[in-house]
């Protein structure tokens, strides 16, 4: 079973200088939603986007052991013309 702090320290390894909130949805340890704000976002699609927060949880995925990981992701600016900060 894993756990929110593991999956966000995962994404932050791969993401440098993000901000990174990770939530277990279910309790159970293997369904996660994140909100991912990342300088690395920066003119890319959402869908390259969602390949880079995926890209160092591979092993827990191809394993099951992460089933779901229901992904919002923005850059800096984009957070920003949401009105957060």
């Amino acid at each position: 079973m894993l756990d929110a702090e593991f999956v966000r320290s995962r994404i932050l390894e791969a993401l440098p200088g993000s901000e990174v909130e990770v939530h277990d949805t279910t309790g159970t340890g293997d369904h996660f939603e994140a909100r991912v704000v990342s300088p690395d976002f920066a003119g890319k699609m959402m869908v390259q986007q969602h390949q880079l927060v995926y890209a160092p949880l591979q092993q827990w995925l191809k394993s099951g052991e992460l089933h779901a990981l229901a992904l919002k992701t923005y850059s800096p600016e984009q957070w920003k013309k949401l009105g957060n900060r």
